[in-house]
């Protein structure tokens, strides 16, 4: 499988199957156009030249021709699908690595879009204790096999509201983890009313990243992300998140959301920028049609656009020497990631999982608080993941609308709960999420390569 694009005045060539990206001429990219993955790997020659013959003079032509049988023949055009069977899947055993940590069903902001309503995830608001965080410690560090390196994500609700007891799990997982021989990395999401410098300290010192809840533009923030009396948020935060990214010796990133109220959302990833802000991520509202502000499929084609405006932002500042990291714009082409992660996708269900303050386990931090998704209890002795089949299969391989995806390498099969929440089925891809990522893994990709170019 071929997909072929043009970015920047680039041709630009994947090849789905070996993940192998090229730059073409004129005439290989059109010659790829009449080729197939039924022929791509007998190339007619002759076929192609008098197809072109009048566009392209012949030795231009003969040239592209033959660079195209080379790279068919190395196997970086029109390579064959790796295929893991079923039953290799099934094996590979059900081992968790990370867990969302929901130490407070309670939040100080009352954001339109929240899908954790209002942060008590359709439940009673609560606080974990210290004594259900350091149990759901214990169940991480039981349940992940041979694996050492271990993830442990501090969520909400707002975190920080139950700061004493973030700060004795994380002891508890350092004095644990020694035993063990393992390594727990801790990370936070926090919508930023509650840093103080104590805070910022120990996020220094503890949290190997830390997400900063902001939506850009002051207008386009406060209309979204309120108190929980219904004041603006924006300058609250602002002086925490210039502060804390000033004295941050680690790894943070600013985290917003568009709706369809400022679908021009590239000008809050350049407001983001221009207050200094490093690494920033803004991620497209998943909220039903009955909502004002969701995104609709008459949305599309006006987001994709707005993602090649953001693209161009992103390369004229880094070609200018102040650019910044767009998350979605963060793929690594060299390589990636093993076989199993590109096809299984995120791990939810099967290698993470989370957590409620009472304790709870869940499939994922948005399936949190669902009782169709009930996995056990960090309290008790015993575990069995009844979930493990149904979320472990649930990958590319199985996923129809994902056969004949040539960005299905990149997403793994894209977001289970949106699947659900869209369609009632994790089986069936959150279509709107779907070409919204096909759209940023061609900025992306394009990006490298023009900047490559350059």
């Amino acid at each position: 499988m071929v997909h072929r694009y043009r970015f920047n005045n680039l041709n630009i060539v994947l090849d789905v199957n070996s993940g192998a990206v090229h730059i073409t001429d004129d005439a290989a990219y059109r010659a790829l156009a009449l080729l197939d993955d039924t022929d791509g790997a007998h190339l007619c020659s002759e076929t192609a030249a008098a197809a072109l013959a009048a566009d392209f003079p012949k030795e231009e032509l003969q040239g592209a021709l033959s660079e195209i049988k080379a790279l068919i023949d190395e196997g970086s055009l029109f390579a064959e699908e790796t295929k893991i069977e079923d039953d290799i899947i099934a094996e590979r055993g059900a081992v968790v690595k990370a867990m969302c940590l929901h130490v407070a069903h309670d939040c100080n902001m009352s954001c339109r879009y929240c899908f954790a309503d209002g942060g008590a995830f359709a439940g009673d608001k609560a606080l974990m204790s210290a004594d259900t965080g350091k149990r759901a410690v214990d169940f991480l560090l039981e349940h992940s096999g041979n694996r050492r390196n271990l993830e442990i994500d501090f969520f909400g609700g707002e975190p920080l509201i139950n700061f004493p007891v973030v700060k004795e799990i994380v002891a508890y997982g350092r004095e644990r983890e020694k035993k063990l021989g393992k390594h727990i990395r801790f990370t936070i999401t926090t919508n930023g009313l509650l840093l103080d410098s104590e805070k910022d300290d120990f996020c220094n010192a503890h949290m190997d990243n830390v997400v900063l809840s902001i939506d850009g533009r002051p207008a386009v923030n406060d209309a979204m992300r309120k108190t929980a009396g219904g004041g603006d948020t924006y300058d609250l935060i602002l002086k925490n998140y210039k502060r804390f990214a000033q004295n941050r010796t680690g790894n943070y990133y600013v985290r917003g959301t568009f709706t369809n109220r400022n679908l021009d959302f590239s000008e809050d990833v350049r407001h983001l920028a221009d207050l200094g802000f490093d690494n920033i991520s803004v991620e497209p509202v998943v909220a039903p049609d009955t909502c004002d502000f969701a995104l609709r499929e008459g949305d599309v084609p006006r987001i994709l656009e707005e993602y090649d405006r953001l693209a161009a932002l992103f390369l004229r500042r880094a070609q200018t020497g102040d650019g910044f990291s767009f998350f979605h714009f963060n793929i690594d082409t060299g390589g990636g990631p093993c076989v199993f992660k590109r096809i299984a996708g995120c791990g939810a269900g099967t290698e993470y999982v989370a957590v409620s303050p009472e304790g709870l386990i869940y499939p994922c931090h948005r399936f949190v608080g669902n009782p169709e998704f009930l996995m056990g209890d960090v309290r008790e002795t015993y575990f069995e993941n009844a979930f493990y089949k149904m979320f472990n299969h649930a990958h590319i391989q199985r996923k129809s609308a994902c056969g004949a995806c040539w960005a299905k390498f990149y997403c793994g099969g894209g977001c289970h709960a949106n699947a659900w929440q869209a369609n009632g089925d994790i089986m069936k891809p959150y279509a709107i999420g779907c070409e919204l990522e096909k759209k940023r893994v061609e900025c992306a990709i394009g990006i490298q390569a023009a900047l490559c170019d350059d």
